[in-house]
């Protein structure tokens, strides 16, 4: 199954929170070779997730 950018970006911020499933991450993994925004919204969730645990330690 096809998975759509809407729902990859649901389960890139659910990933955040929470471990995914076998499947949904398989599904995430391949949505994300294919798709360079989705890609593009995984590494800018990681670097606020990153900018906001540094600022909550001080830094």
């Amino acid at each position: 199954m096809k998975l759509s950018c809407r729902a990859a970006s649901r389960l890139i911020s659910a990933g955040l929170d929470r471990p995914l499933s076998t499947a949904e991450h398989l599904k995430l993994r391949m949505h994300l070779l294919l798709c360079g925004n989705c890609r593009q919204f995984s590494q800018q969730l990681a670097l606020l997730q990153q900018a906001a645990r540094r600022a909550g330690l001080g830094e």
